[in-house]
């Protein structure tokens, strides 16, 4: 039997990852999938099988004594072991939020590339650098282990030029300031699962709303991507759990010269304290916000519905039309009133809500005869990285 893979997703303070089995001629087979969360504050372990049962968690002392990344990957084999999910593994797969310019496909990891993917630090300042960083510990606790790096932005590579554009002259273009786009991993999914879905066709104008913590859509065009809500980073765009979306660049002017900030406590502002959680003063998770009786609740959720609206006809409007808008993420899958909202105030696209299937959580989400249909399919970046790897690594 195949030995599995490791699947990778690290963040600031987590280390997601999930495993999977290879099999010739079909997808990989799930078998477990958990998270450190907290690293180097309060850490926390949970993880599960595939069939959704909870599995035991490392002792107290163990857990204690895991200060970085680092410190989780090299527990993570032991475990793995001790639980029956595999004593070796056959390769790892990794997100990788940015591929830059140079990388539009999944690649195996190599020094060389791994040096190229450090470079893109700058561009992610907030990821990338967490990426790279479980890679290179990986790779020094198991060299001969085969990696790969599976890109957020590689959905997006093949946009217009015009899509692609910020308007800064060209000089700046050249050293990478453009719209780059991110979540291509879940775009990637669901597009396909979409397809399978339908029976093998897709709608040839979709509108994907990828709405988690983070938070962006997506314009697909005949299954590719054709136009995004973020851009240069992972700031632009709808309002977000506490990042700030689209934002008048006036604006940070006006900060920078009047309230004199300095570049770290713009940063704070713009990633950890605004969207939902500066709308409202006391949240950035939307559940807790749906069942607040707090005006200020009512009035993020009103501004986090209104930018997904409005960017669903600017992305229409690339498209020439819609013919179908696609919820995901964790926000997209679960919350029934965000979906019903902004269905309701998009009725004038063809979107004709039932409101007894979006309860239900679908997957389609408007009467059968409406122009334009809307869907929920949940998302499995994961997935997406174990069909990579494994195709690279030719298992």
């Amino acid at each position: 039997m195949t030995a599995p893979l490791l699947i990778l997703n690290a963040g600031s303070s987590s280390l997601k990852f999930a495993l999977y089995r290879p099999s010739a001629g079909a997808d990989p087979a799930p078998l477990a999938r958990g998270q450190f969360a907290g690293i180097g504050r309060a850490l926390a372990f949970s993880a599960k099988s595939a069939d959704g049962h909870p599995l035991p968690s490392p002792d107290a002392a163990t857990l204690a004594a895991i200060r970085n990344h680092a410190d989780a990957l090299l527990l993570l084999p032991d475990w793995l072991a001790t639980n029956g999910l595999g004593q070796d593994l056959a390769g790892a797969g990794h997100r990788v939020v940015h591929g830059g310019t140079r990388f539009a496909a999944p690649e195996r990891i190599t020094p060389e590339i791994l040096d190229a993917l450090s470079a893109l630090e700058p561009l992610a300042p907030h990821h990338q650098p967490h990426n790279v960083a479980a890679i290179r510990a990986l790779m020094a606790q198991h060299p001969a282990l085969p990696q790969v790096a599976c890109f957020d932005t590689a959905f997006h590579a093949f946009m217009p030029a015009t899509a692609r554009s910020l308007g800064l002259p060209a000089a700046y273009e050249a050293k990478g300031m453009r719209r780059y786009g991110f979540h291509g991993l879940s775009y990637e999914y669901v597009t396909g699962r979409l397809r399978q879905l339908l029976g093998g066709t897709l709608p040839k104008r979709l509108v994907i709303a990828h709405l988690g913590n983070g938070a962006s859509m997506a314009a697909v065009l005949d299954g590719k991507g054709h136009a995004t809500t973020m851009g240069f980073s992972t700031l632009d765009g709808i309002v977000m759990g506490t990042r700030i979306g689209s934002l008048d660049p006036g604006a940070l002017l006006h900060l920078i010269r009047e309230e004199k900030m300095d570049l770290k406590a713009l940063e704070d502002l713009l990633y950890n304290k605004s969207g939902l959680l500066g709308l409202s003063g006391f949240s950035a998770d939307m559940k807790t916000l749906l069942e607040s009786p707090e005006p200020r609740a009512a009035a993020a959720i009103e501004q986090y519905c209104y930018a997904i609206v409005r960017h669903t006809g600017s992305l229409a409007a690339a498209l020439g039309g819609l013919d179908a808008l696609v919820f995901t993420g964790g926000v997209g899958e679960n919350a029934a009133p965000i979906r019903a909202r902004v269905c309701r105030d998009l009725a004038w696209l063809g979107i004709e809500l039932d409101e007894a299937a979006n309860a239900r959580g679908g997957p389609l989400l408007t009467r059968t005869k409406a122009r334009t249909a809307a869907y929920t399919v949940p998302t499995d970046e994961e997935l997406v990285i174990a069909r990579h790897t494994a195709r690279l690594l030719e298992l």
